[in-house]
């Protein structure tokens, strides 16, 4: 665990936070020009990448130094390829040379890869010793691949290990966290954190609503940065991964009020398990090192599952927009020859971590009535819409420019659909109807998603309208996967029928 550096030595309101880390040249110590590279993506990709490097070496160098792929040969070749392509792997994976830790130290390790290597060659040998098949064997290739295949390894580790230290001495492989809860348990905790010899968190501040001496204005060299409150607008305006609760279970008010404020927020929440007296059985916990933590939230969409995510929505954009560019195309006439104006309508929406986003639409409305906050919902038979538009939203066509959204990264293909800034129910402004209304916000908006396709599409003008579709958007986040996405994606051409709420 690593403290940022450099901690502005002062305890700052939400007007200060918002302009430390807009304007101050101390948002250098909390903003991050690049964001948190999963240490788990990354081990794993190397993982694979040595796998298949120990398998293709074999066949490469059979392949490039025999050139024998007669079936007698193939025979041969095939049980001493299997056994070292799979025993490698094993031996490493149980020796821990596929841990972060073994990457960013390979030369601590040198002793342990060539033991692994040596000793798998070993047994081949053997094996071709006693069988008495030693004459059926090529010499040179298994020489080759042993010694060939374990330094080539070797050179790429080296060289993995240069750039993985310098994301590592940078930050970015590191969580960046800060302490919700102040005063001896953080002290404790912060206290458990340091002696740990390995872990992935930097720690960056506290937060804590006393201010009284309970709660110190620093503790163990980290400042208290603001109150829970503050905290919210901190999380959005920095990069922040984890929050720590270190809060006890007894004190079950606070700690509920803490966490309705905090799980809006897009990031990992944990409870520090250390300084509780109540013990669970051990699989109960996460460990920061060696220190126990309660998982109270994941942040949606982490790791392989946010790569995945992303590479879904590129692909599917592309191929998509290639088939829909004619649809497109006609839409775009119809909107020019029906009303004067521009093509397209462009909106201020709420994105992902309530980040304000400029969203694309082709124009539905006459351009001096247009609303571009929709202060006003859009009602049956509205006048402010075209006749063209009433058809195009009705349809949902004057959706289909958000294409190009999810290609910049602004929206994905499937998730809760953004809505406007001002956007109303019973006159009330949505996250003041819907307690958590900001929590939808966790991942990225989409195009379309598992409320519209169960009927909470269109017109929200009541609290039940809007609390359905809230409450559809919170089951999504939290039951997210590929095939989810697939099957929404699937079904919503269908619901597109079911038009009773759509202007």
């Amino acid at each position: 665990m690593r403290h940022s550096p450099d901690i502005a030595a002062k305890v700052i309101t939400s007007e200060a936070l918002l302009k430390l880390t807009r304007n101050s040249e101390d948002a250098k110590v909390f903003t991050t020009p690049n964001s948190h590279i999963s240490r788990r993506v990354i081990a794993s990709s190397a993982r694979i990448f040595e796998i298949v490097f120990i398998a293709l070496s074999g066949a490469g160098i059979w392949a490039v130094y025999l050139s024998d792929f007669s079936p007698q040969a193939i025979l041969l070749f095939l049980p001493v390829f299997l056994f070292v392509s799979i025993s490698l792997p094993l031996l490493m994976q149980v020796n821990g040379l596929f841990d972060m830790q073994a990457y960013l130290r390979p030369f601590s390790n040198f002793h342990k890869h060539l033991l692994i290597w040596g000793g798998v060659f070993a047994v081949v040998l053997s094996f071709v010793f006693f069988t008495k098949v030693g004459e059926s064997y090529s010499r040179l290739w298994i020489g080759s691949w042993a010694v060939g295949g374990f330094l080539n390894m070797f050179w790429a580790r080296g060289l993995f290990s240069f750039f993985l230290g310098k994301l590592n001495s940078s930050g970015q492989l590191d969580r960046r966290a800060v302490l919700v809860g102040g005063g001896k348990p953080a002290d404790d905790l912060l206290a458990s954190l340091e002696a740990t010899p390995v872990n992935d968190v930097s720690i960056i501040g506290i937060f804590d609503d006393r201010s009284d001496d309970r709660s110190p204005t620093q503790v163990r060299g980290l400042q208290k940065l603001g109150t829970v409150d503050e905290l919210v607008d901190f999380a959005r305006q920095t990069r922040v991964d984890m929050l720590i609760v270190t809060l006890p279970l007894v004190a079950e008010n606070r700690l509920l009020q803490v966490m309705k404020n905090l799980w809006v927020l897009p990031v990992d929440i944990r409870l520090s398990a250390y300084s509780q007296k109540l013990r669970y059985k051990s699989r109960a916990y996460s460990y920061l090192g060696n220190v126990p933590m309660l998982d109270v939230l994941d942040k949606p969409l982490s790791g392989w599952n946010a790569i995945l995510k992303s590479v879904e929505d590129k692909v599917i954009a592309v191929i998509a927009l290639v088939f829909l560019l004619p649809v497109m195309g006609l839409v775009a006439l119809a909107v020019k020859l029906d009303s004067r104006g521009p093509v397209l309508f462009k909106q201020k929406r709420y994105g992902f971590n309530n980040e304000l986003i400029e969203v694309y639409k082709f124009r539905s409305m006459y351009v001096d009535q247009s609303d571009a906050t929709a202060s006003k919902l859009v009602t049956r038979d509205d006048p402010r819409v075209t006749r063209v538009g009433r058809f195009i939203r009705k349809t949902s066509l004057d959706e289909l420019p958000q294409v190009f959204n999810v290609l910049k990264g602004d929206l994905s293909l499937v998730g809760p659909r953004p809505h406007a800034t001002h956007a109303k129910a019973q006159n009330h402004l949505y996250y003041d109807v819907v307690d958590g209304y900001f929590a939808r916000h966790r991942v990225k908006p989409g195009i379309t998603g598992w409320a519209q396709i169960n009927g909470w599409r269109g017109e929200t003008d009541t609290k039940e309208k809007i609390e359905r579709r809230v409450e559809h958007d919170l089951f999504y986040i939290e039951n997210w996967s590929l095939l989810f996405d697939l099957y929404i994606m699937a079904r919503t051409p269908f619901s597109l029928v079911e038009t009773e709420n759509a202007y």
